[in-house]
């Protein structure tokens, strides 16, 4: 029997035109990054789990905005399917500190990027930097992608 697919939020937070991202694997396994966010609990709003993980991986409290983005990513062969819905946030308090500590102790580091910088790192989504730093308002939808660490 299949496992569920998971669903997760994910935040574009953009600050002095540069792009919020975390280490996406613990442990320092992986040069990959993302957005900011995580699984949601049952029976809580979408924006209400997107406050609770950017606060717990990053020390910052955000406003949550308009749905920018929906990204699937999965592993066949590890029976894993994940539906990421991305929000525009913005920073309503708080400031990145080297020494905050994500309870969960998967997210060690976090840091903006600009785009040109973001050409130089791996991250995923494939489209991340694109819809992060082109804010229109239709939403955009990336394909089934795999899995990388």
């Amino acid at each position: 029997m299949s496992k569920p697919v998971r669903i997760a939020t994910r935040a574009i937070i953009l600050h002095e035109y540069r792009l919020l991202l975390v280490n996406a694997w613990g442990g320092g396994v992986s040069d990959l990054w993302c957005a900011p966010g995580g699984g949601v609990e049952p029976h809580s709003a979408l924006p209400e789990n997107l406050k609770r993980e950017v606060y717990e991986e990053t020390g910052l409290t955000v406003s949550v905005g308009e749905i920018c983005l929906v990204n699937e990513f999965h592993a066949p062969e590890k029976d894993f399917h994940q539906i990421d819905v991305y929000f525009r946030c913005q920073i309503t308090d708080g400031n990145i500190d080297k020494n905050w500590r994500d309870p969960e102790g998967i997210v060690t580091k976090r840091q903006f990027f600009s785009r040109t910088e973001m050409a130089v790192i791996r991250f995923k989504p494939d489209s991340l930097s694109d819809v992060a730093f082109s804010p229109e308002t239709a939403i955009s939808y990336d394909a089934l992608e795999p899995l990388i660490r």
